[in-house]
């Protein structure tokens, strides 16, 4: 039988490894030329933008950039991870034209400091701060640039100190991002025989609590202020395991016990991004407002209906009450689309017709994806 040309000999498969690896240190030397010419050219992107007084952040061109690049690709290389080094790049060249602090939940290792990477990639100044409180506090007295707070939990729900601060505080929201959350046993041995005390903050806790009553019935279970202080408790402690995130095994030097601790799977946190000012419209966002009602019948529903007379989408709806008034609460409202956008703006003018108090929190691009 003849060979087909598939079958035939080729030059690729003449290549030696050495060739292979020299043309990949060509391919690198041009990657690293190229990021540097684009370096150059953010830094002067920002000088133009000083000259016009524009803002340093533009959610639209960044957009327009990774639909660019997606379609370009073509699936060729892996979407997710083309998405995340690109994210890293331009995070880069942006924080070149201005540096910024970004506080987080710590000590460091927190699920929260993984979300400030996966927004910002390595290239901002990360701050821990010992309560959620603190870094609103700080981010509305100018003494960080950006904070980023858990505010929902796919499993246990809202996290009730990120929307109580939003009472208290003024800030806006600039931003969202969607973290899997991928929960781990860890301690110094990485024996469970060693372990006579369980300890995380309390959402983790709660979402690996059938896991713990399976496996450590007999071990108590101690609250703590944030998976980071958990960790180190576990490296200063050799009887203590930590639930904690994979970025916190590496930081303070802990063992696995057992990954995936989590009860159920597509555990998901929404971490918002909370600053000074609000973006300019990305094509693709969403507006959170907060508002309270006059006391009478039918005040929320009435309320719904401007949105849906508006033909606006709500994506989330969060009740909490006032501290030291009774029977009086705030309604948190997630709603698509820009402030800026027309039927938004008039929705909104509506609404602080017939509310008692409206503020907008913020708009923001919208994100889909959790990684």
């Amino acid at each position: 039988m003849n060979k087909s040309n598939k079958d035939l000999p080729t030059e690729a498969s003449k290549e030696t490894m050495t060739s292979v690896r020299d043309r990949i240190d060509a391919i690198d030397d041009q990657i690293l030329l190229l990021l540097k010419e684009r370096l150059l050219c953010a830094k002067s992107i920002g000088r133009l933008k000083n000259k016009v007084k524009r803002a340093k952040w533009d959610p639209l061109r960044e957009r327009q950039i990774f639909e660019r690049l997606s379609a370009l690709n073509n699936g060729a290389f892996p979407t997710e991870p083309l998405h995340s080094i690109f994210r890293e790049i331009i995070t880069t060249c942006r924080l070149s034209q201005k540096a910024v602090t970004v506080g987080y939940l710590g000590p460091e290792a927190t699920f929260s400091h993984l979300a400030g990477v996966k927004y910002f990639g390595q290239s901002a100044k990360f701050i821990p701060s010992e309560t959620i409180e603190d870094i609103f506090h700080d981010v509305e007295h100018g003494r960080i640039t950006y904070g980023i707070v858990p505010v929902e939990n796919s499993i246990e729900g809202s996290v009730t100190s990120t929307l109580d601060s939003f009472i208290k505080y003024r800030v806006k929201i600039s931003g969202e991002a969607n973290l899997a959350i991928k929960h781990n046993l860890v301690n110094y041995s990485g024996a469970m025989e060693d372990i006579k005390t369980v300890v995380s903050h309390s959402q983790p806790l709660a979402q690996c609590r059938q896991w713990l009553r399976k496996n450590l019935a007999n071990i108590p279970c101690q609250t703590v202020f944030s998976t980071g202080v958990a960790a180190q408790m576990a490296q200063k402690d050799h009887s203590t395991a930590a639930i904690a995130s994979s970025l916190a095994i590496k930081t303070y030097d802990l063992q696995v016990v057992a990954q995936g601790v989590e009860d159920y799977r597509g555990n998901t946190t929404r971490f918002l991004l909370i600053g000074q000012k609000s973006l300019p419209k990305s094509g693709k966002d969403k507006t959170s407002i907060l508002l309270s009602l006059p006391d009478r019948p039918g005040a929320l529903n009435n309320a719904l209906n401007i949105l849906a007379e508006h033909g606006i989408n709500l994506t989330k709806i969060e009740s909490r009450p006032v501290k030291g008034e009774v029977g009086k609460y705030m309604f948190f409202i997630d709603i698509l689309g820009h402030i800026d956008d027309k039927i938004v703006s008039q929705a909104a003018d509506r609404l602080r017709e017939i509310c008692t108090s409206f503020e907008w929190l913020g708009s923001y691009p919208q994100v889909d994806e959790t990684n």
